[in-house]
């Protein structure tokens, strides 16, 4: 305070009240009357009144005052609670979901298959002026156009005003005066309008095209057709084959006309109703003929130590016509040693890895054993030898250096013999 002479007076300020309190206390709902917005203490006992922020209404029957006692603002039951926008219409072909409507909720949009969504997709219960309202305008669900089909060269379809989701075209193709190759429809006849994973109409394939397509007369020798007798083939104009009788068809029976003027499958013949002899290795056939009429059977019989894939020895194939046989399986060999096994003793002449009729080998004994038998002995065929294969038997000066004991073990076939030892010599275990 300013005194006369110009002089200030200093007004000192004491401590803060016992039980008051200082700042305001916040409310998300509601502020305090402006009145007491720049006030600094409040005396305890002293009571605020509040008014409701905007989005906000007051709660009727409650009261707008907060109590400061004891230098805490004692807590309100709340007094104001949120407005409510109004409920949107139903959105035609979509739908709407809603949790709430009041102030701060939003609402999401959705449309059905086949349609998409014009405007925001979300929406939120905002402050308008003195009120609540939608923040954005209510959007709509409108059908998914597509762009008109493309065109084909010598081609057309029905044209209509516009185009939407699951709308079909169908395509044919012009008519050509007669005389002239006609066109074929190549590819799907129709397309529909469908959508991307964006909503943008699209259609569901490309278009088909129409072109000439003129696959040969075809004949089959010793054969007729039965269906489809031309003279001109075109796309998808098929024929159906028979061959005479005698005679088997090998190959498909009908065979149609494709988009690049080739028949699938290829062109059947028909055969004689006979089966060259079958090939078979490392076995033979019974009876052996180089062909053999249908229903005819031959036996097929593996050689010594070969079998067919199940392990049996023999099979019977027949004969079904057309060079072809029922159930053909070829013969297998197990790998062998074809070298005799000598005991003592080893082949130093002619040894191979297989043998041929015919062929001779030479068999000597390691040193202390004499042969028996012919060391020169013939391949006979199927693992024979002529004369048979020689043994290796002890030397009998070799036998003079054992021990008679032991001599008698030998000699008596590796039996055990109750002989006593002679002196210098200990009994040992065979």
């Amino acid at each position: 305070k300013r005194e006369a002479g110009g002089a200030c007076a200093v007004r000192l300020v004491g401590p803060r009240a016992a039980g008051e309190c200082t700042s305001l206390k916040r409310l998300h709902y509601a502020e305090p009357k402006e009145s007491y917005q720049k006030m600094q203490s409040f005396p305890s006992g002293t009571t605020v009144s509040y008014v409701c922020r905007p989005g906000y209404r007051r709660i009727p029957g409650k009261s707008l005052a907060v109590t400061c006692m004891d230098s805490q603002w004692l807590e309100p039951e709340p007094f104001c609670t949120e407005k409510s926008c109004s409920r949107p219409e139903d959105l035609e072909h979509g739908s709407a979901h809603i949790e709430d409507l009041k102030f701060g909720s939003s609402i999401t949009f959705s449309c059905e298959e086949g349609y998409r969504l014009r405007g925001a997709s979300e929406i939120s219960c905002v402050i308008k002026g003195a009120d609540v309202g939608w923040s954005e305008n209510l959007p709509f669900c409108e059908q998914i156009p597509c762009k008109p089909p493309p065109s084909i060269a010598n081609g057309l379809y029905d044209e209509r005003e516009s185009y939407v989701y699951q709308t079909t075209v169908t395509y044919r193709c012009v008519d050509v005066p007669k005389g002239m190759d006609r066109f074929s429809l190549i590819g799907s006849d129709s397309i529909f309008c469908t959508h991307d994973a964006d909503n943008n109409g699209i259609w569901s394939g490309p278009p088909p095209e129409c072109r000439v397509v003129k696959c040969d007369n075809l004949q089959v020798q010793h054969g007729k057709k039965i269906t489809g007798f031309g003279p001109s083939y075109s796309y998808k104009d098929s024929i159906t084959f028979e061959c005479d009788p005698g005679y088997s068809m090998k190959g498909s029976q009908t065979i149609s006309c494709l988009e690049n003027s080739t028949w699938h499958p290829p062109k059947p013949t028909c055969v004689k109703n006979m089966c060259a002899a079958p090939e078979i290795t490392d076995g033979e056939l019974i009876p052996l003929k180089t062909q053999y009429s249908k229903g005819e059977s031959v036996r097929i019989k593996c050689n010594a130590q070969c079998t067919l894939p199940d392990g049996a020895g023999e099979m019977t194939v027949t004969c079904e016509g057309g060079e072809t046989w029922s159930s053909l399986q070829n013969c297998t060999c197990r790998v062998v040693d074809p070298n005799p096994h000598i005991s003592h003793g080893r082949i130093i002449a002619g040894l191979k890895s297989s043998y041929s009729v015919g062929d001779v080998i030479t068999i000597e004994c390691y040193a202390g054993y004499t042969l028996h038998g012919e060391a020169n002995i013939q391949y006979s065929g199927e693992n024979r030898w002529t004369p048979e294969v020689p043994t290796c038997h002890l030397s009998k000066y070799e036998l003079q250096k054992f021990p008679l004991a032991l001599k008698m073990y030998i000699m008596g076939g590796l039996k055990r013999d109750s002989t006593p030892c002679t002196a210098k010599y200990t009994s040992c275990t065979a």
